[in-house]
Order: C-alpha cells, then sequence, then structure tokens
C-alpha cells in the first residue's frame, strides 16, 4: 500500500474513534445535566479524550507505518 494513503488511512480511523468516543461522553454528560447543550463545557469531552487518543494512537504509529517490503 502506498505509504501516504497507509498513513491518511491511520490517522483517519484514530479521528473516528476519537470523535466517536468524545461524542458518546459528551452525550452522557449532557443526559446527566452536568452542563447544557451549546455551552463551553460541552468542549470538555472532545478536549478531554484528545489527548489519550493521541498517546493510543502515537504508541503502534512506527509499527503500522513503517514501510513494508
Amino acid at each position: 500500500m502506498n505509504p501516504t494513503l497507509k498513513g491518511v488511512a491511520y490517522v483517519s480511523v484514530w479521528v473516528l474513534l476519537w470523535g466517536t468516543a468524545a461524542s458518546v461522553a459528551d452525550l452522557v454528560l449532557l443526559k446527566r445535566e452536568v452542563y447544557e447543550a451549546g455551552s463551553s463545557g460541552q468542549g470538555m469531552p472532545c478536549v478531554a479524550e484528545a489527548v489519550p487518543a493521541a498517546v493510543r494512537a502515537g504508541r503502534p504509529a512506527g509499527r503500522v507505518l513503517k514501510p513494508g517490503p
């Protein structure tokens, strides 16, 4: 597979996983009325999920994106 395409696919999958996790967390917090829809607090789940997602994505990146034979 083309290394550029492989890199784009890898990042895309992680963005989808990160966005899904942040959306689920946001839904739970909205239902529990931790903050109101449209408030600045709604950014909390997005930021809170971004850091762990970046760490989880970075660890296997070297193996996954390594040029193959």
